[in-house]
């Protein structure tokens, strides 16, 4: 009797397409925070539930270090790891990563541009924007023209401590659109034009360094306005702070998942990403934090109240910029170090 229940187990299982062997335990490396908590809603919890494998999340800083050392070890237990762009490609040329089958995960037609990637698939969009305490400014600031009026605006911006963000909201500040700030950064005359513009907003300048300082900074009254990471003001908005964003001007990037090179569960890991980029998963993670979907479908069924939020509906998406890491390969050490030299001056 125990002998024909575990074959009728096993027959089971075959019919849903796995197997009581084949279910892994697979881990996914997420920044955590509300980010981390979403993204158990949205995809570990239903993804476990419905293939009965376990999905663990493991927490980190990003820390690139840490894969290198498990796949240079041959000693790899991360399975899915959430990488930020500028980490991704280099990842990819270092043999940190796995290149992806397509074929298995989505049609690359139903994604954003963006998302696919030789080594990543994209599985969201968060952006660096203007912010500013609705209780505390009269009158709502329209765009980096607006950041840089002290007269107009009184007080001091909160802009985070380093070349990039800056010096493009430096330009669009100095009325440059959006589609040219790269063309004209990347020349000698439009990087002087840059940091020309940063030196009359210098005196006003608090800077912050950590995601979490611009809420605090807006909702204390240190700043009239920050830069800020738009996933961090919707969390204070959700605390009750009266803190607004300006989606004019915003800068725009994904976090992507990959698979570390090696990974035992190579095969469930597509699985997983395959997944978590579908239409529904995409919908319930863009509904648990603002940031936007990947998949095209789940931007358009979205409620105008979650889309208000997200960095690429269509009307927030229409002035944005998507940051440009391949200049930021290319020139980002020379511009970082020229910002240095002019923020100690």
């Amino acid at each position: 009797m125990k002998k024909f229940a575990l074959c009728s187990m096993a027959a089971a299982a075959a019919l849903l397409g796995t197997s009581v062997a084949q279910a892994a335990e697979l881990t996914v490396v997420n920044f955590g925070g509300a980010n981390g908590d979403a993204q158990k809603v949205a995809f570990n919890q239903p993804f476990g539930a419905s293939t009965k494998n376990k999905v663990t999340a493991v927490e980190y800083n990003g820390e690139q270090a840490k894969v290198k050392a498990m796949v240079e070890a041959k000693h790899v237990n991360w399975d899915v790891v959430e990488v930020e762009s500028g980490d991704l490609g280099r990842g990819c040329d270092e043999g940190l990563y796995e290149k992806l089958d397509w074929s298995k995960i989505a049609k690359k037609s139903e994604l954003v541009p963006e998302s696919p990637a030789t080594c990543g698939a994209g599985f969201f969009v968060w952006s660096t924007a203007l912010a500013y305490n609705a209780d505390k400014l009269k009158g709502a600031p329209a765009g980096w023209a607006d950041f840089w009026d002290t007269k107009k605006f009184p007080g001091k911006r909160g802009m985070r401590k380093g070349a990039r963000y800056n010096l493009e909201f430096a330009l669009m500040a100095d009325g440059v659109a959006p589609k040219d700030v790269y063309k004209v950064l990347g020349t000698k005359a439009g990087a002087d034009r840059a940091f020309k513009k940063l030196d009359e907003l210098k005196p006003n300048i608090q800077w912050w360094e950590a995601g979490a300082q611009p809420p605090l900074f807006l909702v204390a009254g240190d700043v009239v306005m920050s830069t800020a990471y738009n996933g961090r003001i919707d969390a204070a908005r959700k605390e009750g702070k009266n803190l607004k964003v300006v989606w004019n001007g915003s800068i725009y990037d994904l976090d992507y998942w990959a698979i570390p090179k090696g990974s035992p569960n190579k095969d469930v890991a597509t699985q997983f990403i395959a997944y978590s980029l579908s239409q529904k998963p995409q919908q319930v993670y863009a509904q648990n934090i603002a940031y936007g979907p990947v998949n095209k479908a789940a931007i358009t069924s979205l409620d105008a109240k979650t889309q208000a939020d997200m960095p690429n509906s269509p009307a927030n998406a229409k002035n944005a910029v998507l940051q440009d890491m391949a200049f930021w390969t290319d020139h980002g050490d020379e511009l970082e170090q020229r910002f240095t030299a002019w923020a100690t001056k």
